[in-house]
């Protein structure tokens, strides 16, 4: 299977909602996650993100313009060990706490299901980077609703052991805009991964629909000693 161009995906989706990469630079040497956010609403828009001891947390911009945080503020990146876990919500909290009473990242997600946004029901999706002894692999999941039915919950689970260099894999939320927003479908997206940081991150965040990208994480983690470099982009500074 031939890998996707991101910077196509993006550019060609004026809103893939909320988004995950996790994948590993063509050298070999380095694991990379990005997550980024997308708004239509003002209260979605009003968000930025901020380093939290190892992960990163969503905050309000202006805080006066806050009118409902029980979606769009949470921890979407938490470090446990050799894990780094991404999500789109605070099922990042649940996947910690899960894998750190000896859960399987799939188990400790059993007890969440798609967020009660109706007639949306935003999926979650999340993924976990594990490293361990020079070794890596990636998982990604999606909770989404039976095409729009809030009493059925479909669980997808992906797993990608020793990912190749120069790929990786994207997930998001919607397929594209619309009223109401249609979940994704399929697999996640099998995409291409750079060396440079800076180009990648620069990549991904002119690639988002300006009227609607909020912010944008990026993380490239050494495979062998497991040190990190992060990059923060927030629209509103």
């Amino acid at each position: 299977m031939k890998a996707l161009s991101l910077e196509q995906e993006l550019k060609s989706n004026a809103y893939p909602g909320r988004g995950i990469v996790i994948g590993r630079t063509p050298d070999g040497t380095h694991a990379v996650t990005a997550y980024f956010i997308m708004g239509r609403s003002t209260n979605s828009r009003n968000r930025v993100f901020v380093e939290d001891g190892e992960g990163i947390r969503t905050q309000a911009f202006d805080p006066s313009k806050l009118t409902d945080p029980s979606l769009i503020i949470y921890a979407p990146v938490r470090v446990l060990g050799n894990k780094t876990i991404v999500t789109n919500g605070d099922q990042t909290d649940t996947i910690y706490e899960g894998m750190d009473h000896q859960m399987t990242f799939e188990q400790s997600l059993r007890s969440r299901k798609f967020e009660p946004d109706g007639p949306n029901y935003t999926p979650r999706i999340s993924g976990i980077l594990h490293l361990e002894n020079g070794s890596y692999n990636y998982a990604m999941s999606i909770l989404k609703s039976n095409d729009g039915d809030p009493d059925s919950c479909h669980r997808y689970t992906f797993a990608y052991e020793n990912p190749k260099a120069g790929q990786g894999h994207f997930i998001h939320t919607y397929m594209h805009d619309g009223d109401p927003l249609p979940s994704f479908e399929g697999e996640p997206k099998l995409v291409e991964i750079s060396d440079d940081m800076d180009a990648f991150t620069d990549m991904l965040w002119n690639s988002l629909n300006e009227d609607n990208k909020v912010s944008l994480f990026v993380r490239y983690i050494d495979i062998q000693t497991g040190t990190y470099e992060t990059k923060i982009i927030n629209k509103n500074n």
